[in-house]
């Protein structure tokens, strides 16, 4: 995204509009990247400690944004939050990624061009933050996920 649009957005709500605004204009890139944006300022603004807690609340509410544009309505991952509150976003993580049921949330972030966001992406990325079972779990998910595209 140009620098100077990232200085003047402040809020995730300028992200959202300017991601209309310039959707309608038939910019679907920009319009991503303020979303992506606005996903950001959300995390920052939940106090992550470490790059990996960042990232993976990115994530919960880049799956959120994704079930809302999907809905059609404002959605929120009311269980992965509760999650969060008991036992803590990395030990979330872990949780969600070492089911061994899959979970929907890479199909849905895939639709919206927002896999990367993906708590398997977020292990992956920070392999010292989680375990072994976590890191070998998303491994295989995303090879899987790689190979079904």
């Amino acid at each position: 995204m140009d620098e100077s649009i990232r200085r003047t957005l402040q809020t995730p709500e300028e992200c959202e509009q300017l991601a209309v605004n310039v959707e309608a204009r038939g910019k679907p890139e920009l319009a991503l990247e303020a979303r992506r944006l606005a996903i950001e300022l959300r995390a920052a603004a939940h106090g992550a400690k470490t790059i990996a807690e960042r990232e993976a609340l990115e994530a919960v509410y880049a799956y959120e944004r994704a079930m809302s544009a999907l809905k059609g309505k404002k959605t929120r991952a009311s269980r992965t939050w509760r999650m969060i509150e008991r036992r803590g976003i990395i030990q979330a993580v872990e949780v969600v990624v070492s089911r061994s049921a899959e979970s929907a949330g890479y199909t849905t972030l895939a639709k919206m061009g927002l896999e990367m966001m993906a708590f398997e992406a977020v292990v992956l990325r920070h392999p010292d933050a989680f375990s072994a079972e976590a890191v070998a779990r998303s491994t295989q998910r995303l090879r899987e996920w790689a190979v079904s595209e």
